[in-house]
């Protein structure tokens, strides 16, 4: 019996103590107060389940039995029993180790009493309906409320002492719960609206209980708390501290750890705020202990929960990592949570093994704003210059509508600039300023008339262009380029050319030895989210490239002046490189392009025998892959009389190969 501890078990962690301590093979005496704390405590070979309460005299006799320690398990409130328990151990000389159930974490806004008493003096003089759930053994002091039986409704164990025991207070039918907790979010909340409480008695139970459940609810409810102070406590140990010491005196492992509770991460779009917030993103909203995001959407809000104003997705699942003590986050983000938002890269990056995700979609700037107009957008292009660098000229070129996310501070403008450096000062823009805020504000106009006029804030254009066009980029006949005495690819070559580089929507070209630009040109209107680096070492040839651009509206081509491989410092990696004329320095340009991206795919034009040699040269010698070698001879007709005579170009020869670094 020496060996033997005596637990008192009032609480979830008591009987997780017992368990850890039988399953271990260490005696354990468990104390419950009565039969129904009995039915939680699994009896075994090594514990022994005592209830119905020992009394003082109990308490002592079974101490003096003998036993290893005492442990105090009992709830955070049940001061008498603890003092009991204090006082029978010091008469006979056992060990008292204390356990301590952490206090919830702090929370602004609560009505802090010192006891039940205090509670019920203080709703004396209020309105409304009350949900007390601070157990049935003070539970007839509310009947000191004026009407208490319309008021006041009592959620209490379902023992049948505890049931018949309300019942003599006055409390049965309508005004009694009987339930076993602790309790979800969902469950206390619908409690609260089902008897229309606008005051919630609690106590601290700390987690295991359930206090931050009850919190929560309570403010989805908009039922202000009342909690009753915790009774000032012996000094003791967590359950953890614990059981290390447990685990060392009777030489057993370490206590198993308790199923970790999953927490549950909403990404909420919240629309336009204000009224565009739909019932899911409210409720969401409502019952989270955390809100993140960017200062003006948790302002627009926020119900009183703790916030962080963040976002980046990194810090965001960092400090949702660092702090399990909300159990419930929003991250919280503007317009829809599908068209050009944050939340994807928090959803991307959640650890769905820890965190419960759900994502709840909102009305978007761009349906916000076809709704104020009578538009649809079902016809047009969407794409987001916020934050990021966006071909609006090219898509406009190309599109009867584009719908774009503009900086907000001169996005405006800057694209207004834009459309009228390109020829497009005809089109039609309608522009959108914070929209669903106060100072929303819709214009309409040409870009001149809307030039100067910077909205500001947060921005989104609608432009409707009527004479869009919407050929093929490939083929651009060779007459429509300002020439001059700049050499330049001839239109089936280019066209045969830009084939073979294999371009994409965004990728990145080095056009070496651009002459006119008129590969960069086919190249930039094949790939409207790319961008072309035009590098031309002679001035006149340059000029004519800008012209170019914008005489095709191709304003996805930076020129780059100089001669390479030097004008390629600073540079971004090029994904493709066509290189047009090296100047003697093909191999030398090769692998400056390497360097920057050794998987960087290259098509080579050559005239002479000299330059074929070289670029063979280059195949074999750097680090690429040969995939094709090809000659190329163009006849084209020409008229003599009332005969055709085919006139024959110098072949041409095309390299291509891929950097075996990819």
């Amino acid at each position: 019996m020496k060996d033997r501890v005596i637990l008192f078990a009032g609480t979830t962690e008591g009987r997780r103590l017992a368990r850890y301590l039988g399953d271990a093979g260490v005696d354990v005496l468990a104390c419950v107060a009565t039969e129904f704390g009995r039915q939680f405590i699994e009896e075994g070979a090594h514990v022994e389940v005592s209830s119905g309460g020992l009394g003082e005299e109990g308490m002592r006799r079974v101490m003096r039995e003998g036993c290893s320690c005492v442990i105090d398990a009992t709830h955070p409130y049940a001061a008498v029993i603890s003092g009991k328990i204090r006082a029978a151990c010091a008469d006979t000389g056992a060990e008292y180790l204390r356990l301590i159930r952490p206090e919830g974490r702090p929370h602004d806004g609560l009505t802090v009493v010192p006891d039940v008493a205090s509670a019920v003096e203080y709703l004396k003089g209020t309105e409304g309906n009350i949900l007390v759930t601070t157990g049935s053994k003070e539970l007839e002091r509310y009947a000191g409320i004026d009407g208490y039986l319309d008021r006041v409704f009592a959620r209490v164990l379902s023992a049948p002492d505890a049931s018949r025991s309300c019942a003599e207070k006055g409390f049965q039918g309508r005004n009694l719960f009987c339930m076993q907790g602790p309790f979800c979010e969902e469950l206390n909340y619908g409690l609260l609206r089902q008897v229309g409480a606008r005051y919630m008695v609690t106590k601290d139970s700390g987690e295991p209980g359930g206090f931050e459940e009850k919190v929560r609810a309570a403010r989805r409810a908009g039922a202000e708390v009342v909690l009753v102070s915790r009774p000032e406590d012996s000094p003791g140990y967590g359950i953890a501290e614990l059981a290390d010491m447990l685990a060392e005196r009777f030489g057993i492992g370490p206590m198993p750890a308790a199923a970790p509770a999953r927490r549950k991460v909403s990404v909420v779009g919240i629309g336009m705020g204000g009224g565009t917030l739909t019932a899911d993103a409210r409720e969401a909203i409502d019952g989270a202990d955390l809100l993140i995001g960017a200062e003006r959407m948790v302002r627009s809000v926020s119900t009183g929960q703790d916030s962080l104003i963040e976002y980046r997705a990194d810090p965001i699942l960092s400090y949702l990592d660092g702090h399990p003590e909300y159990s419930r986050a929003a991250v919280l983000v503007s317009g829809d949570t599908g068209f050009q938002s944050a939340a994807k890269k928090v959803v991307d990056g959640i650890d769905r093994d820890r965190f419960d995700l759900e994502v709840i979609c909102g009305v978007s700037s761009v349906a916000y704003l076809c709704s104020r107009t009578g538009s649809s957008w079902d016809d047009a292009l969407l794409l987001s210059a916020h934050g990021r660098g966006a071909n609006i000229v090219g898509a406009v070129s190309c599109n009867g509508k584009v719908i774009a996310l503009l900086d907000g501070g001169g996005g405006a403008d800057a694209m207004c600039q834009g459309l009228i450096e390109y020829g497009l000062g005809d089109v039609d823009v309608t522009l959108g300023r914070d929209l669903g805020q106060e100072g929303e504000g819709i214009m309409r106009g040409k870009p001149s008339e809307l030039f100067g006029q910077e909205p500001g804030g947060l921005c989104i254009a609608m432009i409707e262009n009527p004479r869009a066009s919407r050929g093929c980029a490939l083929g651009i006949r060779d007459d429509l380029f300002i020439r001059g005495a700049a050499p330049m690819t001839k239109e089936e070559v280019r066209s045969l050319s830009v084939v073979k580089l294999k371009l994409e929507r965004d990728s990145v070209l080095f056009d070496i030895g651009a002459g006119t630009g008129s590969v960069a040109v086919e190249s930039a209107l094949s790939i409207p989210d790319g961008r072309v680096y035009a590098v031309e070492k002679e001035a006149e040839a340059a000029g004519l490239i800008e012209q170019n651009k914008r005489r095709f509206r191709a304003a996805n081509i930076e020129v780059v002046k100089g001669q390479a491989p030097d004008a390629l410092d600073g540079l971004p990696a090029p994904s493709h490189v066509f290189i047009g004329g090296s100047s003697g320095s093909l191999r030398d340009i090769m692998a400056a392009c390497l360097s920057k991206n050794p998987g960087a795919r290259f098509v080579v034009n050559a005239i002479t025998l000299e330059t074929v040699a070289e670029m063979t040269r280059c195949f074999d010698e750097l680090d690429v892959e040969e995939e094709e070698i090809l000659s190329v001879s163009i006849s084209k007709s020409r008229r003599a009389g009332g005969y055709h005579l085919m006139a024959a170009n110098n072949p041409i020869y095309i390299g291509v190969c891929v950097g075996k670094g990819g």
